[in-house]
Protein backbone atom coordinates (compact mmCIF):
# COMPACT_ATOMS: atom_id res chain seq x y z
CA UNK A 1 0.00 0.00 0.00
CA UNK A 2 1.59 3.51 -1.08
CA UNK A 3 1.84 6.13 1.64
CA UNK A 4 -0.74 8.56 0.12
CA UNK A 5 -3.57 5.78 0.29
CA UNK A 6 -2.48 4.90 3.81
CA UNK A 7 -3.12 8.89 4.88
CA UNK A 8 -6.46 8.63 2.60
CA UNK A 9 -7.69 5.85 4.09
CA UNK A 10 -7.50 7.43 7.58
CA UNK A 11 -10.54 9.21 8.54
CA UNK A 12 -9.09 11.77 10.49
CA UNK A 13 -6.07 12.52 8.26
CA UNK A 14 -8.56 12.96 5.55
CA UNK A 15 -10.57 15.33 7.16
CA UNK A 16 -7.38 17.27 7.91
CA UNK A 17 -6.11 16.84 4.35
CA UNK A 18 -9.35 18.57 3.06
CA UNK A 19 -8.92 21.67 5.24
CA UNK A 20 -5.53 22.19 4.72
CA UNK A 21 -6.34 21.95 1.03
CA UNK A 22 -9.08 24.64 1.40
CA UNK A 23 -6.79 26.65 3.32
CA UNK A 24 -3.69 26.70 0.42
CA UNK A 25 -6.24 27.38 -2.70
CA UNK A 26 -7.23 30.03 -0.52
CA UNK A 27 -3.53 31.48 -0.25
CA UNK A 28 -2.91 30.53 -3.60
CA UNK A 29 -6.02 31.89 -5.49
CA UNK A 30 -6.45 34.82 -2.76
CA UNK A 31 -5.93 37.82 -5.69
CA UNK A 32 -8.67 36.02 -7.44
CA UNK A 33 -10.77 34.80 -4.66
CA UNK A 34 -10.64 37.92 -2.35
CA UNK A 35 -13.30 40.15 -3.52
CA UNK A 36 -11.28 43.63 -2.75
CA UNK A 37 -7.60 44.68 -2.36
CA UNK A 38 -6.92 43.91 1.47
CA UNK A 39 -5.40 47.35 1.63
CA UNK A 40 -7.99 49.51 -0.20
CA UNK A 41 -9.55 51.57 2.84
CA UNK A 42 -12.34 53.17 0.79
CA UNK A 43 -15.31 52.04 2.62
CA UNK A 44 -16.92 52.27 5.37
CA UNK A 45 -15.79 52.45 8.60
CA UNK A 46 -16.61 49.86 11.21
CA UNK A 47 -19.52 48.37 8.87
CA UNK A 48 -21.01 45.56 10.42
CA UNK A 49 -21.13 42.60 8.19
CA UNK A 50 -23.52 43.14 4.70
CA UNK A 51 -24.23 42.08 1.30
CA UNK A 52 -21.56 44.08 -0.07
CA UNK A 53 -18.51 42.99 2.92
CA UNK A 54 -19.57 39.60 4.22
CA UNK A 55 -17.63 39.88 7.45
CA UNK A 56 -17.74 43.91 7.50
CA UNK A 57 -15.24 46.24 7.34
CA UNK A 58 -12.32 47.44 10.12
CA UNK A 59 -12.07 50.64 11.36
CA UNK A 60 -9.74 51.84 8.92
CA UNK A 61 -12.45 51.39 6.17
CA UNK A 62 -10.72 47.83 5.09
CA UNK A 63 -12.85 44.70 4.04
CA UNK A 64 -11.96 42.13 6.93
CA UNK A 65 -13.14 38.45 4.32
CA UNK A 66 -10.42 40.04 1.98
CA UNK A 67 -7.98 40.48 4.21
CA UNK A 68 -9.21 37.03 5.55
CA UNK A 69 -8.07 35.72 2.68
CA UNK A 70 -4.81 37.32 2.13
CA UNK A 71 -3.72 36.03 5.40
CA UNK A 72 -3.79 32.89 4.88
CA UNK A 73 -1.49 33.02 2.45
CA UNK A 74 0.95 34.57 5.24
CA UNK A 75 0.50 31.95 7.38
CA UNK A 76 1.24 28.83 5.04
CA UNK A 77 4.52 30.72 3.56
CA UNK A 78 5.78 30.97 7.20
CA UNK A 79 5.04 27.97 8.56
CA UNK A 80 5.97 25.95 5.41
CA UNK A 81 9.66 27.93 5.08
CA UNK A 82 9.74 28.20 9.10
CA UNK A 83 9.26 24.42 9.70
CA UNK A 84 11.00 23.27 6.77
CA UNK A 85 14.35 25.50 8.29
CA UNK A 86 13.57 24.49 12.04
CA UNK A 87 13.87 20.85 10.82
CA UNK A 88 16.46 20.66 8.83
CA UNK A 89 18.78 22.28 11.67
CA UNK A 90 17.57 19.61 14.11
CA UNK A 91 17.91 17.08 11.54
CA UNK A 92 21.87 17.93 10.93
CA UNK A 93 22.36 18.46 14.52
CA UNK A 94 20.39 15.34 15.87
CA UNK A 95 22.12 13.23 13.30
CA UNK A 96 25.49 14.12 14.03
CA UNK A 97 25.15 14.43 17.75
CA UNK A 98 23.53 10.79 17.60
CA UNK A 99 25.59 8.95 15.33
CA UNK A 100 29.17 10.70 15.88
CA UNK A 101 29.70 10.20 19.77
CA UNK A 102 32.41 11.90 22.38
CA UNK A 103 33.54 15.44 21.55
CA UNK A 104 31.44 15.78 18.67
CA UNK A 105 27.99 14.96 20.55
CA UNK A 106 28.83 16.49 24.00
CA UNK A 107 29.23 19.88 21.94
CA UNK A 108 26.21 19.96 20.13
CA UNK A 109 24.44 18.56 23.10
CA UNK A 110 25.64 21.77 24.96
CA UNK A 111 24.00 23.72 22.70
CA UNK A 112 21.18 21.82 22.50
CA UNK A 113 20.31 21.99 25.82
CA UNK A 114 21.26 25.62 26.07
CA UNK A 115 18.86 26.47 23.38
CA UNK A 116 15.96 24.11 25.53
CA UNK A 117 16.70 25.78 28.76
CA UNK A 118 16.43 29.81 27.39
CA UNK A 119 12.78 30.73 27.30
CA UNK A 120 11.73 31.00 23.27
CA UNK A 121 9.04 33.45 23.70
CA UNK A 122 10.90 36.38 25.71
CA UNK A 123 13.56 35.61 23.07
CA UNK A 124 11.55 35.45 20.12
CA UNK A 125 10.04 38.41 21.27
CA UNK A 126 13.55 40.33 22.05
CA UNK A 127 14.89 39.51 18.62
CA UNK A 128 12.11 40.80 16.84
CA UNK A 129 11.71 44.09 18.43
CA UNK A 130 15.75 45.18 18.13
CA UNK A 131 15.85 43.57 14.64
CA UNK A 132 16.84 46.26 12.18
CA UNK A 133 15.05 45.17 9.72
CA UNK A 134 11.28 44.14 9.81
CA UNK A 135 9.72 41.64 7.33
CA UNK A 136 8.32 38.18 6.72
CA UNK A 137 11.82 36.58 6.58
CA UNK A 138 12.97 38.09 9.66
CA UNK A 139 9.58 36.26 11.35
CA UNK A 140 10.28 33.19 9.71
CA UNK A 141 14.20 33.41 10.53
CA UNK A 142 13.52 33.82 14.45
CA UNK A 143 11.53 31.23 14.83
CA UNK A 144 13.76 28.72 13.25
CA UNK A 145 16.92 29.74 15.01
CA UNK A 146 14.54 29.56 18.01
CA UNK A 147 12.63 26.28 17.46
CA UNK A 148 14.86 23.90 16.59
CA UNK A 149 16.75 22.46 19.61
CA UNK A 150 13.56 20.32 21.02
CA UNK A 151 13.45 18.25 17.48
CA UNK A 152 16.99 17.65 17.66
CA UNK A 153 16.48 15.84 21.27
CA UNK A 154 14.50 13.75 19.89
CA UNK A 155 15.84 12.96 16.32
CA UNK A 156 19.50 12.72 18.88
CA UNK A 157 17.55 9.69 20.91
CA UNK A 158 16.04 7.83 17.42
CA UNK A 159 19.81 7.77 16.23
CA UNK A 160 21.72 6.39 18.74
CA UNK A 161 18.68 3.56 19.38
CA UNK A 162 19.21 2.80 15.53
CA UNK A 163 22.73 3.44 15.19
CA UNK A 164 23.14 -0.02 17.36
CA UNK A 165 20.90 -2.57 14.54
CA UNK A 166 22.21 -5.22 13.07
CA UNK A 167 21.52 -3.58 9.03
CA UNK A 168 23.76 -0.07 10.54
CA UNK A 169 26.82 -2.80 11.77
CA UNK A 170 26.46 -4.84 8.55
CA UNK A 171 26.49 -1.69 6.80
CA UNK A 172 30.11 -0.89 8.58
CA UNK A 173 31.50 -4.08 8.06
CA UNK A 174 30.62 -4.01 4.17
CA UNK A 175 32.93 -0.42 4.36
CA UNK A 176 29.63 2.22 3.56
CA UNK A 177 30.67 5.43 4.67
CA UNK A 178 29.09 7.52 7.55
CA UNK A 179 27.02 9.68 4.97
CA UNK A 180 25.73 6.42 3.01
CA UNK A 181 24.60 4.58 6.35
CA UNK A 182 22.81 7.66 7.27
CA UNK A 183 21.20 7.95 3.92
CA UNK A 184 20.51 4.94 2.84
CA UNK A 185 20.32 3.25 6.32
CA UNK A 186 19.17 5.06 9.05
CA UNK A 187 17.15 7.99 7.69
CA UNK A 188 14.78 5.90 5.88
CA UNK A 189 13.67 4.58 9.53
CA UNK A 190 13.27 7.88 10.71
CA UNK A 191 10.33 9.19 7.70
CA UNK A 192 7.72 9.17 10.56
CA UNK A 193 9.56 10.90 13.15
CA UNK A 194 10.82 13.71 10.53
CA UNK A 195 7.46 14.52 9.06
CA UNK A 196 5.63 14.29 12.90
CA UNK A 197 8.82 16.98 13.43
CA UNK A 198 8.28 19.03 10.54
CA UNK A 199 4.49 18.84 11.06
CA UNK A 200 4.56 20.27 14.62
CA UNK A 201 7.04 22.87 13.29
CA UNK A 202 4.58 24.63 11.06
CA UNK A 203 2.06 24.64 13.51
CA UNK A 204 4.68 26.04 16.53
CA UNK A 205 6.11 28.20 13.22
CA UNK A 206 2.40 29.28 12.77
CA UNK A 207 1.84 30.03 15.94
CA UNK A 208 4.27 32.56 16.50
CA UNK A 209 3.87 34.22 13.84
CA UNK A 210 0.63 34.95 14.99
CA UNK A 211 1.88 35.89 18.47
CA UNK A 212 4.52 38.01 17.66
CA UNK A 213 2.46 40.31 14.68
CA UNK A 214 -0.54 40.50 17.55
CA UNK A 215 1.75 42.22 19.67
CA UNK A 216 3.02 44.33 17.24
CA UNK A 217 6.14 42.80 16.35
CA UNK A 218 5.11 41.19 12.71
CA UNK A 219 5.86 42.51 9.07
CA UNK A 220 3.79 45.66 9.32
CA UNK A 221 3.59 45.91 5.67
CA UNK A 222 1.83 42.40 5.16
CA UNK A 223 -1.68 40.96 6.21
CA UNK A 224 -1.52 38.53 8.56
CA UNK A 225 -3.99 36.86 10.93
CA UNK A 226 -1.83 37.80 13.42
CA UNK A 227 -1.92 41.58 12.40
CA UNK A 228 -5.74 41.37 11.93
CA UNK A 229 -5.98 40.00 15.48
CA UNK A 230 -3.83 43.18 16.84
CA UNK A 231 -5.49 46.05 14.17
CA UNK A 232 -8.77 44.61 15.55
CA UNK A 233 -7.69 44.83 19.69
CA UNK A 234 -6.18 47.96 18.79
CA UNK A 235 -9.36 49.46 16.50
CA UNK A 236 -11.84 48.52 19.82
CA UNK A 237 -13.51 45.40 17.68
CA UNK A 238 -15.56 44.79 20.84
CA UNK A 239 -16.17 48.07 21.98
CA UNK A 240 -17.78 48.53 18.73
CA UNK A 241 -19.54 44.96 18.02
CA UNK A 242 -17.01 44.33 15.33
CA UNK A 243 -17.19 40.73 16.28
CA UNK A 244 -16.74 38.98 12.89
CA UNK A 245 -13.01 41.09 12.25
CA UNK A 246 -11.94 39.98 15.75
CA UNK A 247 -13.54 36.32 15.41
CA UNK A 248 -12.72 35.45 12.17
CA UNK A 249 -8.85 35.28 11.60
CA UNK A 250 -8.81 33.45 15.47
CA UNK A 251 -11.15 30.89 14.22
CA UNK A 252 -8.85 30.40 10.77
CA UNK A 253 -5.84 30.23 12.81
CA UNK A 254 -7.97 27.35 15.06
CA UNK A 255 -8.95 25.65 11.92
CA UNK A 256 -5.36 25.54 10.13
CA UNK A 257 -3.83 24.04 13.29
CA UNK A 258 -6.62 21.45 13.58
CA UNK A 259 -6.06 20.86 10.21
CA UNK A 260 -2.30 19.81 10.51
CA UNK A 261 -2.82 18.45 14.08
CA UNK A 262 -5.55 15.72 12.34
CA UNK A 263 -3.14 15.16 9.36
CA UNK A 264 -0.72 13.61 12.29
CA UNK A 265 -2.53 11.18 12.77
CA UNK A 266 -2.23 9.63 9.23
CA UNK A 267 1.65 9.99 9.31
CA UNK A 268 1.53 8.08 13.14
CA UNK A 269 -0.09 5.48 11.03
CA UNK A 270 2.46 5.42 8.03
CA UNK A 271 4.74 3.91 10.85
CA UNK A 272 2.39 1.89 13.39
CA UNK A 273 0.57 -0.69 10.81
CA UNK A 274 -1.63 -0.91 13.73
CA UNK A 275 -3.38 2.78 13.38
CA UNK A 276 -3.93 2.11 10.08
CA UNK A 277 -7.51 2.08 9.12
CA UNK A 278 -8.99 -0.16 6.45
CA UNK A 279 -12.54 0.36 4.30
Amino acid sequence: MTWYAILWRNRKCRIGLVMLAVFVLMGVFAPWLAPYDPLADSFGLSQTPSAEHWLGTTARGEDVLSQLIHGARISLIVGLAAGTLSTLISLAVGLTSGYLRGIVDEILSFFTNLALVVPVLPLMITLAAYAPVKGIWLVVLIISVTGWAYGARIKRAQIISLRTRDYVTAAKFAGDSTARIIAREILPNMTSLVVVGFMGACMGAIGGEAGLSFIGLGDPQSTSWGTMLNRANTGGAMLSGQWAWLVAPGMAFAALMIALTLINFGVDALSNPHLREED
